[in-house]
């Protein structure tokens, strides 16, 4: 268990430290001092270096998009995102009633989430839970854009934890920058190796935490440490950490941009109406750095943005935001912490950027919810799914018992005058135990049933099925249709049982 704990471990303590990292200021280097512009602010003798406002000249023909590190509300929001994914980490490791707690097991046809046990009959308990995500994200799209990708998205969170670790090991933005387009030296590799060392492990963990929900994970750590993997373990496993070391620490934003299909249709559910990352145009242009007005000259007239670019700095695709809405937009809202910094410092009103809708930069109101069909139709499937998904939970049991009536012939005369009527039962066992079952029928008087001598034993997560004979008097008979129940009990937990509501057959 020690060699178990000991990357987990690892990675707790990395995404933790992700989270608590709030801190306003990133480490400077000496290009980006540099780089600092030395203007003046309106009605002030201080410079915008003294303040502690930078501008920034934004390369755009790096291949990688080194997003600058800078706090805020939004940033806290992205590192509470990513602190609870830890739980995908952990959930494989706790235990329900001597069985991982939740474990998807294809092999056997059971999915185990806590104490329920979905079998293929409830598979469209799943279909509810899919159909409830997809309205989910569709109405969030429709109130706020993309937010899922800004801040919930696998890929966002991964990527953003393996560049969080890259500054800690390289540097900030500049210093990365410098490093890709320095020659091949031994600290180059030292760093670019230890780097991508971190990235491959926690590649690694996520590929194997991954498999570990489709089977034991305990079982699969030993199974890892004695080499007993099975060729389809190892496939998936490496696949896996493959695919997650080349999007989150080397095609990063180009996933977002290029790979994602969310990203293609985003345009499709959004509307005026939606809320998002919006640069006030009115407000902000025309934009410019404020310089010293000398005696005689005229004093520029100029909008709130000084253009010293440290929204498209912060930005995790790169996106300028005031040049409208674009298809890398994930609606992170980190351009908004950014320029609220500097309105600060400016002593000027926040919400340069701010989430608004189109609608109400023109001046109109947004409209209630209510109001809006869209918005109405996602929130209607919803209620629809999570209300098929809360009665399939409520009235899920344990055993389903399913009666058959024979088909041809529907009835048997015997010599002795009586009615025989042919039934096949199936038992199916939700638990993970095994049923030992007892069948009997009522409804007729003095029935007779061949079949139930010995109770039907049915594994865990499988079927049980035989056949049953009942027999009754042609007397007792109201009518061609005479209602009976076949009734399912386990003899092992009387508390588990089944009815099921049938016709017994006989002659006009």
């Amino acid at each position: 268990m020690a060699q178990v704990s000991g990357p987990l471990l690892f990675l707790a303590a990395c995404i933790i430290k992700l989270g608590y990292e709030m801190s306003e200021k990133n480490n400077m280097t000496p290009a980006e001092d540099a780089a600092r512009a030395q203007n003046v602010i309106k009605g002030t003798s201080k410079t915008l270096d003294e303040i502690g406002v930078e501008i920034l000249t934004v390369s755009t023909d790096m291949r990688t998009v080194h997003a600058k590190r800078i706090g805020g509300f939004f940033r806290q929001v992205k590192n509470v995102s990513a602190f609870l994914w830890l739980s995908f980490f952990l959930l494989p490791y706790v235990r329900w009633d001597d069985r991982q707690a939740l474990l998807f097991d294809l092999p056997n046809r059971q999915f185990h989430i806590f104490g329920i046990t979905i079998l293929p009959q409830d598979i469209w308990m799943l279909a509810s839970i899919l159909l409830f995500a997809a309205m989910a994200l569709a109405a969030a799209s429709a109130l706020a854009g993309r937010v899922w990708c800004g801040y919930f998205c696998f890929q966002t969170v991964w990527m953003d934890v393996f560049t969080w670790i890259e500054e800690k090991i390289q540097g900030g933005p500049n210093k990365r920058m410098a490093l890709d387009q320095s020659p091949w030296t031994s600290e180059k590799l030292r760093l670019k190796g230890v780097t991508n060392a971190i990235f491959i492990l926690l590649s690694f963990l996520t590929g194997f935490t991954f498999v570990a929900y489709f089977t034991d994970a305990l079982q699969l750590w030993q199974d890892f440490f004695a080499g007993n993997f099975t060729g389809f373990a190892w496939m998936a496993i490496a696949g896996l950490t493959v695919t997650t070391f080349l999007f989150a620490s080397k095609l990063r934003e180009q996933t977002c941009t290029l790979f994602c299909p969310y990203a293609r249709i985003q345009g499709a559910m959004i509307d005026k109406q939606t809320v998002l990352p919006t640069y006030d145009l009115d407000r902000g242009e025309p934009r410019g750095r404020i310089k010293r007005v000398r005696p005689g000259e005229e004093e520029p007239k100029l909008g709130d943005c000084i253009d010293c670019n440290l929204c498209v700095a912060v930005c995790p695709t790169g996106v300028d935001i005031r040049k409208g809405q674009q298809i890398g937009c994930i609606t992170c809202g980190l351009c908004i912490d950014a320029c609220d910094s500097v309105m600060r410092k400016l002593d000027k009103p926040l919400g340069l950027i701010r989430y608004a809708s189109l609608e109400e930069f023109e001046g109109k109101s947004l409209p209630p919810l209510y109001k809006r069909p869209r918005v109405l139709v996602y929130t209607g499937i919803m209620a629809v799914a999570a209300s098929v998904l809360i009665y399939g939970l409520a009235t899920i049991a344990p055993m389903k018992l399913n009666v058959l009536h024979e088909r041809s012939p529907l009835f048997v005369m015997l010599s002795d005058g009586s009615i025989q009527n042919k039934f096949t039962i199936k038992v199916v066992n939700k638990t993970d135990k095994v049923m030992m079952v007892r069948l009997s029928a009522s409804g007729l008087e003095a029935v007779k049933v061949e079949g139930n001598d010995a109770p039907i034993s049915v594994n865990p997560g499988s079927v049980g099925a035989t056949t049953l004979l009942i027999k009754a008097d042609k007397k007792l008979l109201s009518g061609a249709n005479t209602a009976i129940t076949i009734d399912a009990v386990d003899i092992n937990n009387p508390a588990i049982r089944q009815k099921y509501d049938s016709m017994f057959i006989g002659p006009k």
